[in-house]
C-alpha cells in the first residue's frame, strides 16, 4: 500500500516532474482569481495522478491532469475541447511547446511567467533543455505514495473545527501539505527563495502548524513527513513527538522519513501519531485555545455529535 520511494532512484525524474508541474500550476495561477494563503494555485491527487480541479476560463473551465496511470497530460474544456500529450522522457522546454500548443488546441489563450518558482538557479521553461527525463514506474510509484498520503493527511483534517486547509500539492515546494490555524495574526513573514515576499507574508499571514509529505532533495535526499509552526513558539522543536520523527535545525521542521514510516506494522497509525502528536506540540507551545479548535476524528456516514445535544 506504500511503496518504495528512494530519492537517489528516480532523483532526475523528480526533478523533471517537478518542473512540468509548475508549467501546469501557472496557467492555475494566471488565470484563477486570487484565495488567501495563495489556496488558489495547487494541484490535487486524483484517481489517476495529479489534477488542476476546475480552472475559470471566462464563462467556462478549464481542468488538466498528470495521468500516472496511462503517462499523459489531458486538458479538458466545458466547451467540449480535449487533447493529451504523452508523459515521456522529453526535455522542459519540449513539454512547455507542447503544453503551450495543446492549450490553443482547445481554445485557451493564457501567458504564463516562464521562470521556475522556488528552485536555485532556475532556467526558463522555454529554455530548458537540461531537464529531460521521465521514468513511468517511478512517477507511478510516486502518485501512490500521495494517492495514500492524501488519504490519511483528510482524515487528520477532520478532527479540527477551526479554519484548516485543503489537503493540496504545492507545485513550487513539491510537496502534500495541510495547514491548521489557531485563528491568531502572525508576526510578517521573513523572505522565502524563490517566491515574491507579498506572496510569502500573504501565506503566513496567522499562526500556522502545518505538516505534509515531501519527496526530498539534493539538500535532504530522503522522501519525509514532515511538520512546523509558525511562527515557532517557544519550547516546539523541544517537544516529545512519534518516535523514529526528529526536529531538523536547518529546515525547522520536525521530519518522519517515509522508509521509517512505511516498514512499521501500522503505517496509517504511526503517521497519524506523526500529525497528531507534532499539532499538540504547536498547540501546546502557542497556547492555542485547543478545547474550542479540535473535534474527534471524522467517521463516514455519521454527523459529529454536539456537545449537550444527546
Amino acid at each position: 500500500m506504500w511503496p518504495e520511494l528512494i530519492y537517489a532512484d528516480w532523483r532526475e525524474t523528480a526533478v523533471t516532474l517537478q518542473l512540468w508541474t509548475q508549467i501546469v500550476g501557472k496557467v492555475r495561477l494566471a488565470l484563477t482569481p486570487w484565495l488567501n494563503h495563495s489556496w488558489q494555485v495547487p494541484l490535487y491527487a486524483s484517481a489517476r495522478g495529479l489534477g488542476t480541479s476546475p480552472i475559470p476560463v471566462g464563462n467556462e473551465i478549464l481542468e488538466i491532469e498528470f495521468d500516472f496511470i496511462a503517462h499523459r497530460l489531458v486538458a479538458r474544456s466545458s466547451q467540449g475541447g480535449e487533447g493529451a500529450i504523452p508523459l515521456e522522457p522529453q526535455t522542459v522546454a519540449e513539454f512547455y511547446g507542447r503544453m503551450t500548443d495543446l492549450l490553443k488546441r482547445i481554445g485557451i489563450a493564457v501567458a504564463i511567467s516562464e521562470l521556475p518558482s522556488e528552485i536555485p538557479n532556475p532556467i526558463p521553461f522555454p529554455e530548458d533543455r537540461l531537464h529531460a527525463a521521465y521514468a513511468p514506474d517511478a512517477a507511478h510509484r510516486f502518485w501512490r505514495v500521495l494517492m495514500q498520503a492524501d488519504r490519511v493527511l483528510k482524515l487528520f483534517r477532520t478532527g479540527f473545527l477551526g479554519k484548516v486547509s485543503p489537503v493540496h500539492f504545492f507545485w513550487g515546494g513539491f510537496d502534500l501539505a495541510v495547514t491548521r490555524f489557531s485563528g491568531r495574526p502572525a508576526p510578517l513573514h521573513p523572505d522565502v527563495p524563490g517566491l515574491p515576499l507579498a506572496v510569502t507574508r500573504e501565506a503566513y499571514s496567522h499562526e500556522v502548524s502545518s505538516a505534509g509529505f515531501w519527496v526530498g532533495s539534493e539538500a535532504f535526499p530522503q522522501a519525509t513527513f514532515y511538520a512546523y509552526a509558525y511562527p515557532e513558539p517557544p519550547g516546539f522543536r523541544d517537544s516529545a513527538v512519534t518516535p523514529g520523527a526528529r526536529y531538523e535545525a536547518s529546515f525547522g521542521e520536525f521530519m518522519l522519513p517515509y522508509e521509517t514510516m512505511r516498514s512499521v506494522r501500522d503505517p496509517d497509525a504511526l503517521l497519524l501519531d506523526f500529525l497528531s502528536t507534532t499539532y499538540a506540540a504547536a498547540a501546546d507551545a502557542g497556547h492555542w485555545d485547543r478545547r474550542s479548535l479540535e473535534c474527534p476524528l471524522g467517521t463516514p456516514a455519521q454527523p459529529r455529535r454536539l456537545q449537550g445535544s444527546g
